[in-house]
């Protein structure tokens, strides 16, 4: 037999028992239990003195229960008992938006199955007293799925925005955003959104309404030789004005503008119209001049000139007759044109030639009667066929 506990064994068998059984070391343990669910932690260690102390570690899906050893220790060649330790759990609580898990629940980590957690409202949120604000570990190890036991508390009413208006596009609860717009004609002072926010323990706008203020146009601009009528001092959105032009000038264009916005800023619709004067032109007749063809009697000139002979039948010519000049008016007359002269005389039995001698240098009759031809021949015509009438 093998020396256990101080007894002995007979001398013949001794030698074969220290060879088959060699006496462990004092002190010493032998490797460390198995414990369900759990891992042991020592690494390659294979020796274990007295006092040595061996942790273990929960398996995957198993947690730690709270309270209980999770370790052993070598006494006296044996180790310290060790309880079940391990089991199975739910995970850390589901993290809310609107809720946190109250602070009794913060530092645990060991959710049996039917384990229950309360959760308060976080700031921005109010409490539905008609929802339960607990969760349960469920027999599958999972959380039971929350209802929205917290609700968003609301911002005040945004009230309207004079000349503006205000978008909401979803509501006025905790976190919402609205934004501000302006009418035509007037821009916006201020900012364009404003944010549900939390303050303290309330919620309020992050900003206040903005202003919506009016756009003015630049005075108008003038036009020569014209006015605007119903002058004012400001004009404002889809304002107009008319021009008129003063007398005497025609309007050219648009007669009326407007105030119109580009961005935000006001501008006139268009250019002003122009007033522009009549361009009459008055075209004055050329003064026509008249020629005066005077018949009278005059002497030859140095120049020979043949005479002109109308024969007129007379059963009596009396010696003293005077001479009877024709004046026709001409188209031109000259200051050193000589008179023409036609001497008419009569004899019993004999016709005397009426000669008709033209002045020097401007022809005979009939070069006279082609410059009475081009004012006015019919006239000179008419007259001298009635003195030769007269005559006879």
């Amino acid at each position: 037999m093998c020396l256990v506990g101080g007894l002995t064994a007979p001398a013949p068998l001794l030698l074969l028992l220290l060879l088959l059984c060699p006496p462990a070391a004092q002190g010493d343990c032998s490797r460390p239990p198995e414990v369900p669910n759990a891992l042991l932690t020592m690494g390659d260690v294979s020796s274990f003195p007295e006092g040595t102390t061996v942790t273990y570690k929960c398996k995957e899906g198993f947690v730690k229960v709270p309270g209980k050893a999770d370790s052993v220790v070598c006494l006296n060649n044996a180790w310290s008992e060790l309880a079940e330790f391990c089991n199975r759990s739910c995970d850390v609580p589901t993290r809310l938006l609107f809720a946190s898990l109250k602070t009794s629940f913060t530092k645990q980590n060991y959710f049996p199955e039917g384990s229950i957690v309360e959760y308060d409202c976080r700031p921005g949120y109010r409490k539905d007293h008609s929802l339960s604000g607990k969760l349960t570990c469920l027999q599958n190890f999972k959380w039971s799925k929350p209802d929205e036991f917290c609700k968003r508390k609301s911002c005040p009413n945004p009230g309207d925005l004079r000349n503006g208006r205000v978008s909401i596009p979803t509501d006025i609860l905790y976190g919402a955003s609205i934004s501000f717009s302006c009418n035509e004609g007037y821009r916006l002072v201020g900012v364009t959104s404003s944010y549900c926010s939390l303050v303290d323990d309330s919620v309020v706008w992050s900003d206040p309404l903005p202003e919506c203020q009016e756009i003015f146009c630049p005075e108008p601009p003038e036009v020569n030789n014209g006015f605007i009528l119903d002058l004012r001092d400001t004009y404002v959105y889809q304002q107009a004005i008319k021009y008129r032009c003063n007398e005497g000038f025609t309007l050219i264009g648009e007669s009326s503008i407007y105030c119109t916005v580009k961005g935000d800023q006001g501008e006139w619709s268009g250019p002003p119209p122009e007033c522009k004067g009549s361009q009459i032109s008055k075209v004055t007749p050329p003064v026509q001049k008249s020629t005066t063809v005077i018949a009278s009697a005059t002497k030859p000139t140095s120049t020979p000139q043949k005479p002109t002979t109308t024969n007129v039948p007379s059963t009596k010519a009396p010696s003293t007759q005077k001479p009877t000049t024709a004046s026709v008016p001409s188209t031109e007359a000259t200051s050193t044109q000589k008179p023409t002269t036609v001497n008419v005389s009569a004899k019993q039995s004999s016709a005397t030639p009426r000669t008709t001698n033209a002045p020097k240098g401007k022809g005979t009759v009939s070069s006279d009667a082609a410059i009475i031809a081009t004012g006015h021949t019919c006239v000179t015509l008419t007259v001298l066929f009635m003195t030769l009438v007269t005559i006879g």
